[in-house]
Parts: C-alpha cells; structure tokens; sequence
C-alpha cells in the first residue's frame, strides 16, 4: 500500500480505494448485516406487535439512512480519512489560526466504541466457528447437546482456541487492504448470505407449523403503535443496525471515490441490511414456532434454540451447516469493518504501515476478548452499544452538519451526484437526524439498552 502526504494536515491518504460503488455498497451492507439482524430483530417484531413493528421500524431506516449514514459516509470521503483524521481535520477546519486536539480527541471516541465492539463480536465468532464446525462433522445433531456445547462456550475462558481462530481470520482479510482485501470478501460473502439464507427460508416453510411463527412476524397488532416502546425499539434497532457509529461508514467512507453518488449508496445500503433482517426472521422464527420452542432474542436463540430445532429437521446437518456460514459470513463481515475503524486511525494519523497496525489491534483485541470471554462478555457488549456507540454517531452528526457547515455538508454529499440535493437535507440532517441520535443515546441509557 502507497501513501502520499495531505496538503491540509499531516494526516497520511491512503490510495487504495474501493474499486467502484458496487465494491463499497456492498462491503458497507457487509458492515451492517450482523447479529442486531439475526438474533434480535426478529425477537422484536413478534414482541412489539408483528407487521406493526414495521412501519415504524421502516419509518426510521429511512430517516437514518438518508440523513445519518450519507453523512458519514460523506464525512469520511471528504475528510480524506477515517474518524480520528476525520474529526481533526473538521475542527482545525472551524479554527484554522488555532489548531487544537479537540478533534482528535473527539474522533477518538468512535474508534475506541469500533474496538470495544470488535473485542465483542471477536468472541461470537469463535462460538460460530465452533458450532460449523460441529456442524460438519454432524457432532451437534447427532451426539452434543447444544446446551451444554454453549455453556462451556460461554464460560470464562471457555472458548479460547475458537476465538482467536476467528479473529485472527478477520485480520488475515483485512491485511490485503480495501480493494484486495476487504472489498473481495464481501463480494464472496454477502451474496452467499443471502443465497443461503433464502435456501433456508424456503425449506423453513415447508415445516408443519412454520404458519404460527409468520404470525409472530406479520400478524399487526395495532394497538403496539400506540405504545410508546414500540416506537423507541424501533428506532434503536433501525439505528444499530445501520451500524451509525462515526466509525466504520466513516472510514469506508474515506477509501470511497470522487465520483460515486452517496445517496444512491446509501439507499441500497438500508435496503439490503433491512432484507437481511427480514430473511433472517423468516428463516429463524417460523422453524422455532414449528417445534414448540420459544424465540428468545440473544445468543441463546442461535446456540441453543437453533440447534435443538435443527436435529429434528430432515438433513439437518446439512441445514445446520448452510444456517452456520451463513451467520459466520454476516458475523466476519461485520468484524472486518470494526477492525477496520483502529488499523485505519494508527496508520493515517501515525505513518504506521498497515502490518504493525494489524498486529497492535490484533493484539489488544485479543487479550481484552480473552479478558471478556464469558460473564463480563454481556456487560462489557451493553458498555459499549450503549454510552459509546450512539455517542460517536452523534458526535459525528453535529461535527458534519454543524461544525463543518450547511455548505461544507452539501457540498460533499452533492460531490459525484447528478440530481441536485433537495432543500430538505438540511432540516432533516442539522436537526432531525442529530436529534434523533440525542434521544437514541439518552433513551438507551434509561432502558439500558434499546437496539
């Protein structure tokens, strides 16, 4: 990888970019089909009144993905650069005779939230990579119990050899860089979680019984859009499930050329990660309904309830292994763009070359995972989604639309568009979107976590 030096800061470019927008639409998809689509949101729907949960659910998608992650993405693509550059380069835009570390210090809240959930997901996917494995060799469906299997998983220091396996693959396809590293991997994986997702979901709806869990889903209960909850929820799941951080759209972002259209971009993005939801429902729920069991939303749904179904399913080994990759490729995707986020900042902001970087966050995403490893994992997930996560996306928000400027933000979400923006952007960026993510961050430290 080459690097030249930036005229207006000493914050290092990298030129390898994404090779086209199709290469970024899908590597941001990537970044955004994750746990939050699998095991929650569909958890979600039956509890906050089925189809009903939808509109509202729809209703925030769009809002957040026209406002919050067009303006990440462009925040990074006119930066130049990934969060910590990002926010250092805005606030000595604001105040150019004064340079001060605000920014940096700032753009290092969403690096650290990328990281602190990367430690996280490092550990689920080596309790996925477990469960494939036991898949192919048929040990889950003929001879462990799932249960069990998970409960050693999940224990302190249960799942050590897993986890690290998982995390060091993660680094081994981000260390060929964005076009030959991360692009290619989610050209590989996203359509193959789609492909063998709507397999699944097919074979799932022949299941005597599978009619009670599409109830759960699209059965409106109207009176939950009377309920207050049923809006937060919704909101908080649209939010995290377009991964609106400050960090990983942001640092995509900035390997993004000149000449792509964001909204166009943006529109695919939140189209997909919504499908990539409604799949997963439609694969998860109706097989759950079908053999009595219950849907509860967390690991427990894809560990323990899952397996139990699939044993009783024809070929269910065969099943459990489609299920499994499926959910490795939307886990590894997802890992990919949150290592991303600290590999970028240590090599922009300090001249590091992309290896060193790779083995320091490898490093200490390593030993804080071993540290995290099974009754601090939860507390350690909810830290971090709920006071760090919603605060980088915020804090990224008003450094865009409102640090930068209304012209500085037009000017760079309007850069390779033909259509010229509506006056809507501004009202629904400056004001909607950053209030939005004001009362993201506030309700999810009331409930203790809403997405």
């Amino acid at each position: 990888m080459s690097f030249k030096n930036s005229t207006s800061s000493k914050t290092i470019v990298s030129e390898d970019k994404f090779n086209n927008k199709w290469g970024f639409v899908i590597s941001c998809i990537g970044s955004s089909v994750g746990m939050a689509n699998i095991w929650m949101f569909p958890y979600r729907i039956g509890e906050f009144g089925g189809a009903a949960f939808l509109i509202p659910y729809i209703i925030f998608v769009l809002l957040i993905g026209f406002t919050g992650v067009i303006g990440e993405m462009a925040f990074g693509r006119a930066m130049h650069s990934g969060p910590l550059g990002a926010f250092k380069k805005a606030f000595d835009m604001k105040s150019p005779q004064k340079k001060s570390r605000i920014g940096t210090v700032i753009g290092l809240i969403p690096v650290i939230g990328s990281l602190g959930i990367a430690i996280g997901y490092s550990v689920i996917i080596g309790w996925i990579l477990k469960f494939l494995a036991d898949s192919v060799t048929g040990a889950i469906i003929n001879d462990e119990d799932p249960a069990q299997v998970f409960g050693v998983l999940s224990r302190d220091f249960g799942s050590i050899p897993w986890h690290l396996l998982g995390l060091i693959l993660a680094l081994i396809c981000t260390s060929f860089g964005i076009a030959r590293g991360i692009e290619k991997v989610n050209r590989i994986m996203m359509p193959a979680f789609f492909v063998l997702f709507l397999f699944l979901a097919v074979r799932v709806a022949f299941l005597d019984g599978a009619a009670e869990g599409y109830a759960y889903l699209f059965k409106p209960d109207w009176s939950a859009m009377t309920n207050p909850q049923t809006w937060v929820y919704a909101m908080g799941q649209a939010f995290f499930s377009l991964s609106v951080a400050g960090s990983g759209t942001v640092v995509y972002g900035s390997y993004l050329r000149s000449d792509v259209d964001i909204v166009s971009s943006a529109k695919y993005v939140a189209f997909f990660d919504t499908l990539a939801a409604l799949l997963a429902g439609l694969v998860i729920i109706p097989a759950v309904f079908a053999y009595g069991m219950e849907p509860n939303s967390g690991p427990g749904l894809l560990f323990i309830t899952i397996p139990a179904v699939i044993r009783s399913i024809p070929f269910g080994q065969v099943f459990a292994i489609l299920f499994f990759l499926a959910v490795l490729f939307a886990g590894a995707t997802s890992l990919v763009n949150l290592l991303e986020s600290p590999v970028e900042a240590l090599q922009s902001r300090f001249g590091w070359s992309r290896r060193s970087a790779l083995i320091l966050v490898g490093a200490v995403t390593a030993a804080a995972g071993l540290f995290v490893e099974g009754s601090l994992l939860s507390p350690w997930m909810d830290t971090i989604s709920i006071y760090v996560i919603p605060l980088g996306a915020l804090l990224a928000g008003i450094t865009m639309f409102w640090v930068c400027g209304k012209t500085f933000a037009r000017n760079a979400v309007q850069l390779g568009r033909r259509r010229t923006l509506g006056r809507w952007f501004e009202p629904m960026t400056r004001y909607v979107f950053c209030g939005v993510a004001l009362v993201v961050y506030v309700l999810g430290i009331f409930f203790g976590g809403i997405g």
